[in-house]
């Protein structure tokens, strides 16, 4: 990471360490004041919560933004067994309690393996989701009974480590466990520990989650929120996009075309956006394969 200076101002990623009881929001207020910009974005929203990796667009990179919430995230979850909360964490209040102690492992496996790859998963009722134009978090809170069509998602891993029994605080015998979770973009950590709670009779909710990844962007590669304050990191914008996007290097005519919003003919590409690079390196564009020819996403040029 390279530190831009003040008279360029600032204009790339900043790849953050959110921490728990910030807002996503939050966290882009902040960074516009150690910025010293309005133009700062993010991508993907961790809940108040949750922790680790969330992706701050600064500048053009703001454009960046909707393309990188698409990408693959990784987290590491506690899920609590015997209880449900109005929210699927712990944020929310206690719904039903009844306990769990004694799970068969076999099951919980299973169970587990059933929550895993190609699902078609009901979001949490708490959530930004909109529904008829207003965020479900909204409708909850003016005491609406929300209820959330369930739409395609894809987890590509979900681990869990051994049981462990304890006691809740207001008495109740559960049982947590550890969770490794790999998904699309659009899962919810929150509904697979209510799925799985549901699906041994015992109910189920998050009591921690941390974001690990998202696309290429490790908790390695984040800052704290101190951290930046002591010094704005931020990843130029052709490094942001060659890390995150397959890449596409064209001819300076090639690079002219696409300049002015023409569309190219591609070779064969990756599906998704591609980011196209001049012959002096510099980042163009994120275009995508329409047919045989580029359908320009972004033009940075």
């Amino acid at each position: 990471m390279s530190r831009r200076g003040a008279a360029e101002g600032p204009d790339g990623l900043v790849v953050v360490d959110k921490p728990a009881g910030f807002t996503s929001h939050d966290v882009v207020a902040v960074v516009r004041g150690i910025a010293h910009t309005r133009r700062v974005g993010h991508a993907g929203t961790l809940d108040p919560m949750a922790t680790g990796v969330l992706l701050l667009g600064l500048g053009r990179a703001t454009r960046l933004l909707g393309h990188l919430a698409l990408r693959e995230k990784e987290y590491e979850a506690t899920i609590r067994l015997g209880q449900s909360t109005v929210t699927d964490d712990a944020e929310g209040e206690t719904t039903e309690a009844p306990g769990a102690t004694g799970l068969d492992e076999a099951a919980v496996a299973e169970e587990v393996a059933a929550l895993t790859g190609a699902l078609m998963q009901v979001p949490a009722k708490v959530s930004a989701v909109k529904v008829d134009g207003k965020r479900s978090y909204q409708r909850m809170r003016e005491g609406e009974d929300v209820t959330l069509p369930p739409r395609p998602v894809t987890v590509h891993a979900f681990e869990t480590g051994p049981p462990r029994e304890l006691t809740a605080s207001d008495g109740t015998p559960v049982t947590d466990l550890t969770a490794r979770v790999v998904c699309s973009s659009g899962t919810y950590v929150r509904a697979l520990a209510r799925d799985l709670g549901a699906a041994l009779g015992c109910g189920g909710h998050l009591t921690a989650l941390r974001r690990t990844r998202v696309g290429p962007y490790e908790l390695t590669d984040a800052r704290t929120l101190d951290q930046l304050r002591a010094e704005l990191a931020v990843l130029p914008l052709a490094e942001a996009a060659a890390a995150a996007f397959p890449r596409w290097d064209v001819d300076q005519r090639q690079a002219t075309l696409l300049g002015n919003g023409a569309r190219i003919a591609t070779p064969e590409l990756p599906p998704g956006p591609v980011a196209v690079f001049d012959p002096d390196g510099r980042f163009l564009a994120l275009v995508e394969t329409d047919g045989e020819r580029s359908r320009s996403l972004a033009v940075f040029v």
